[in-house]
């Protein structure tokens, strides 16, 4: 594990076990964040749509789900919607990543109830920064 890596993500979350949620069609892309993830110690499940995320956000309790955008059934920001309508799933943190950059998308994104908006590729660095903040804003 790098050393950016490393301090990105602090002892604190890592104790935690924080339980997070992989929201995206693209198998390689889910498979790169729950490598990056469980790394470092938080359990990851993953979902291949929207639909298949919100089942999930509302069986389990999940600290963080990371979104992307683009996916069959129910995109990102309509999952995003129904998990802001549910009260349990309401305060979620959840990170939108996509491969849309525009500003209009940005705030598409944040308006659905994104509280992070991040552009594929997304770096190591700069996913595992924004977990660790999600994260440490979640308590």
């Amino acid at each position: 594990m790098s050393t950016k890596m490393a301090a990105a993500l602090t002892a604190a979350d890592i104790e935690t076990k924080a339980h997070i949620l992989i929201v995206d069609d693209a198998t390689v892309v889910r498979l790169y964040y729950r490598q990056l993830l469980e790394t470092v110690g938080y359990t990851v499940e993953e979902a291949i749509n929207g639909i298949e995320g919100l089942e999930k956000a509302l069986r389990s309790k999940f600290d963080l789900c990371i979104v992307d955008v683009n996916m069959p059934l129910m995109d990102g920001y309509a999952f995003l919607h129904a998990l802001r309508r549910e009260p349990m799933t309401r305060t979620l943190k959840a990170i939108i990543t996509t491969t849309e950059g525009g500003e209009a998308d940005r705030q598409a994104a944040l308006e659905a109830g994104a509280d992070a908006y991040l552009v594929k590729p997304v770096k190591r660095d700069e996913f595992t920064a924004n977990v660790a903040a999600m994260l440490a804003h979640s308590v």
